[in-house]
């Protein structure tokens, strides 16, 4: 496995990082779970409650996505096993999978398990204050049109670089709200074009992800019956993504897999503002305390949470005020700010964060195409990405033990063919000129 530039934490970021090398970065901060869940202002007893509030969701879910029905309205995706790829980068000890939120049935991209749950819990909220439902109700009454022109008198707004929008807006124009989203510049015309297909207003900014979220709350905060998803604050999101913990945890118990000390287990996780990652970090540190260790993957152009954990958490840094362009591929990782939330509560729970190319994304798409039919988003194929460029330094503190892996594939299978072939055509060059 090729080896790096590893940034050092001394305060400083290296003069190196302006140019775009790919870097590991060992979390200084990274304590044993029960010091750092002491340390986190939230209660872990609140991803429980995110867990039991999704069963009682499904039915309504199951109405929304008629495609989840089968499995009782449950947003969950497949562990699937990659023993081709282990055997392609050349892994002799341990497992590999990839988690596989890019096909998930609701949006097809992890940004579901916090967007659409936050959704789901702001409908239900203003039902029970309404009156429409009570605790322990069949929640599927609120896909009714009376529910639906309740709804549609209360506005909800979003900014996004794509798949947080996406989730938001398919979830909302579901149920009946008036739905906004703010897309920054970044943003995939497609996922612009699909949002306003659903009836969503799509708001277009000239400006970054920082920008589009500012736009959203101040125009929330301007309108009567509005509620902002707030993607750098919410903690509803950040616990819709937490659950995810007990479903990877469930999986690994029926695949027969020991997590402990003698077996840890190793959870790649990209990373754009940080909620996602973050809130499965906090959940999987709950579920599986010190066995288990989370890493964050970022673009060369965009290490938004590397720079944040690295020079403190006392004030906000962005990637601008290192060289750095927060240009990349990866449209959903290109956020030059992080979540200052997210930055606090799992500052001492992520091992470390790993900076990958956007060419290497590309390569890795397309590795997983050819192998897997696996339909991924550039951004989605960066754990492989950082697993292939830094494992070796990654493992180190578990290297004489059974390392299982697992990839979270972020999103992907709903994209359009012609996205998909271009992404695909361009990894195919350069494996070719390699």
């Amino acid at each position: 496995m090729m080896k790096g530039q590893e940034l050092m934490n001394d305060g400083t970021l290296p003069p190196g990082l302006p140019n775009g090398t790919p870097v590991w970065w060992r979390n200084p901060h990274a304590l044993p779970v029960d010091a750092a869940m002491a340390r986190s202002s939230l209660d872990g007893e609140m991803v429980k409650e995110a867990e039991d509030a999704w069963e009682w969701y499904g039915p309504l879910l199951a109405q929304l996505f008629p495609e989840t029905a089968a499995d009782g309205g449950r947003n969950r995706s497949e562990l699937r096993e990659l023993n081709r790829i282990a055997g392609m980068i050349g892994l002799t000890r341990g497992r590999l999978f990839a988690k596989c939120d890019y096909a998930l049935q609701t949006t097809g991209s992890i940004k579901a398990r916090g967007g659409v749950f936050e959704v789901l819990t702001h409908a239900v909220d203003i039902a029970r204050e309404a009156g429409l439902v009570e605790d322990g109700d069949d929640l599927s009454k609120l896909a009714a049109p009376e529910a639906k022109a309740f709804f549609a008198r209360h506005r909800l707004l979003v900014g996004s670089t794509g798949n947080l929008g996406y989730s938001v807006g398919l979830a909302g124009c579901r149920l009946g709200f008036d739905v906004e989203v703010h897309m920054s510049h970044d943003a995939k015309q497609w996922k612009k074009d699909r949002l306003t297909a659903l009836g969503a207003c799509v708001v277009e900014h000239g400006s970054d992800f920082s920008q589009a979220v500012c736009a959203a709350r101040e125009a929330a905060d301007r309108q009567a019956d509005s509620h902002f998803v707030d993607d750098e604050r919410s903690i509803t999101l950040f616990m819709g993504y937490a659950a995810a913990a007990r479903e990877l945890a469930d999986q690994i118990e029926e695949a027969g897999i020991p997590v402990d000390a003698n077996h840890p287990l190793h959870v790649y996780l990209p990373c754009g503002v940080g909620g996602a990652p973050g809130g499965v970090t906090f959940g999987l540190k709950r579920v599986f305390g010190d066995a288990v260790r989370c890493i964050y993957v970022e673009p060369v152009a965009s290490p938004c949470m590397l720079v944040q954990l690295a020079l403190g958490i006392d004030r906000p840094v962005s990637v601008y005020d290192f060289g750095l362009d927060n240009r990349t591929i990866a449209d959903g990782l290109a956020v030059a700010q992080a979540s200052q939330l997210v930055a606090r509560e799992t500052r001492h729970m992520v091992e470390g964060i790993a900076t990958v190319s956007d060419e290497s994304l590309l390569i890795w798409l397309t590795h997983m195409w050819r192998l897997e039919k696996m339909r991924l988003e550039p951004s989605a194929a960066s754990g492989f990405a950082a697993l292939v460029e830094f494992g070796g330094e990654i493992e180190v503190p578990d290297s004489d033990r059974e390392i299982t892996r697992v990839i979270w594939t972020t999103g992907g299978a709903y994209q359009p063919e012609t996205e998909f072939a271009a992404a695909l055509a361009r990894g195919n060059d350069l494996i070719s000129s390699m």
